[in-house]
């Protein structure tokens, strides 16, 4: 069969990056299937150029990628498929319907047939096997599907050994032609291509859909996969950075330091980063030394508050005063560090905010974010809000960091919108810390992709 799998985006978004998950489940696929890719933010969000494509693949099976915020674009785009071909099966799979089956299919229905829950490398493939009449519906797992006009929805399947799935299609995904507007917004060397080495996370912070997504059991790749990758990426693609995206990468210590020492040993003159965050509290001198030779020039950690109260409600088995020696360790190391705050967590209070403002400003940091606190589906937090009368019916395509789509009781959104605005210029405008990232700038393409983050966060 011919199967076209698309990364819709957001509209206005400023991060374009390379979309892995589809490279993964697209070398699955062309096993037995041809497979092409589109990503709609790489098209400059043109329909014309999206309709064009759709018309020259004429794929068999269409299938969307989608998070909370993009089931809109799905829709809209799904419409424009299903007016191109008719007779095409078009399924939506990722983030939100995993998360929310029931809602996702109403929104999308007519024009989606059916969703795939959950890790869909095995799947996918029997669900293929399906629509040529070689498996029962019933024996796909996460398959979501009407009949008779009852929505069936099968129990998602983890991927029990990822060591086993082969390499992401770069082929089909081009990582060297990506612009630099990267997860980490900085870089220090380019091109940049995503890599992931493990799946799942044990943890239980309230307002993380992490281990909902990809499970609460953490399964890894073995060091030779690993650096077979990016030797791959190295020397086919011309990838000078690697940014290792994992939720996990230092939870298990011994993975970690296989992959950084065979990194080490091929003398492959590359640049890691950390951009998605590593748990704060696993760092230690050995494996930050391990890092900083392997050629790390930042780690992003999620500190996401400065106050002992707050990251208590969170669930964050974190406290202040091991953040601070933490900090001051990597610091110690040489290597960069960003931070990720939140701001209007539940219950918190406008000084609650402000101490993590303060905080983040005693710190040793490059770099800090800050978001609004955003009330993801299924998420212990936000499940406590609904039953609480809280938080009603919400808007999904409005849970994006640079929007404020809730705020504390006794706190209004123009409040929080505020302390955003005053936690960010607060930060950045200190001459140091602006001369030290305006360094940082490599181009005048890098300038405008920094440009429009800094409207969607400050002025919007």
């Amino acid at each position: 069969m011919k199967i076209l799998l698309i990364k819709p985006g957001i509209a206005d978004g400023d991060h374009i990056q390379p979309p892995l998950g589809i490279a993964y489940l697209a070398s699955r696929l062309r096993e037995k299937n041809e497979v092409a890719v589109l990503d709609f933010g790489m098209m400059n969000r043109r329909d014309d150029l999206f309709t064009a494509e759709l018309e020259k693949v004429k794929p068999d099976v269409v299938g969307f990628q989608c998070y909370s915020p993009e089931i809109g674009e799905v829709k809209r785009l799904s419409v424009l498929a299903r007016a191109i071909l008719p007779k095409a099966v078009i399924l939506a799979g990722g983030p939100h319907p995993t998360l929310c089956p029931e809602e996702t299919m109403a929104k999308l229905s007519p024009e989606t047939d059916y969703l795939l829950r959950g890790e869909t490398e095995e799947s996918f493939p029997l669900f293929i096997e399906k629509l040529e009449g070689r498996c029962a519906p019933e024996n796909v797992p996460g398959l979501a599907w009407r009949e008779n006009g009852v929505l069936h929805v099968n129990e998602m399947k983890p991927i029990e050994d990822i060591n086993a799935l082969p390499l992401p299609s770069w082929d089909l995904i081009n990582p060297q032609n990506y612009p630099p507007a990267q997860h980490g917004a900085f870089f220090n060397k380019f091109p940049i291509a995503p890599i992931v080495t493990t799946r799942g996370c044990p943890f239980n912070c309230g307002f993380c859909t992490a281990p909902i997504l990809s499970g609460k059991r953490m399964r890894k790749r073995g060091a030779d996969s690993v650096m077979a990758e990016i030797e791959l990426l190295y020397h086919k693609f011309g990838i000078r950075e690697i940014h290792i995206v994992d939720d996990n990468f230092t939870l298990d210590k011994a993975h970690a330091v296989s992959i950084l020492k065979k990194i080490i040993e091929s003398k492959l003159p590359i640049s890691l980063a950390f951009p998605n965050g590593v748990r704060i509290g696993t760092l230690d001198a050995e494996l930050l030394d391990l890092m900083k030779l392997a050629g790390t020039y930042l780690i992003s950690v999620g500190i996401e508050s400065g106050s002992d109260k707050t990251l208590k409600r969170m669930d964050k088995q974190l406290n202040v005063a091991m953040i601070r020696e933490k900090v001051a360790l990597i610091k110690e190391k040489g290597i960069d560090l960003a931070a990720f705050f939140i701001l209007g967590f539940p219950d918190e209070t406008i000084a609650d905010m402000r101490e993590s403002i303060n905080f983040s400003l005693e710190l040793p940091l490059l770099r800090a974010n800050f978001f609004t606190f955003l009330p993801l589906p299924m998420t212990p937090v936000t499940l406590k809000l609904i039953e609480t009368g809280e938080i009603g019916q919400m808007d999904v395509e409005g849970l994006i960091f640079q929007k404020v789509p809730y705020a504390p009781k006794g706190v209004t959104r123009e409040q929080l919108k505020s302390l955003q605005r005053e936690a960010f210029l607060r930060f950045y405008l200190r001459p140091n810390i602006m001369f030290r990232n305006i360094i940082k700038v490599r181009s005048l393409t890098h300038f405008g992709y920094l440009a429009k983050r800094f409207y969607h966060w400050i002025v919007m």
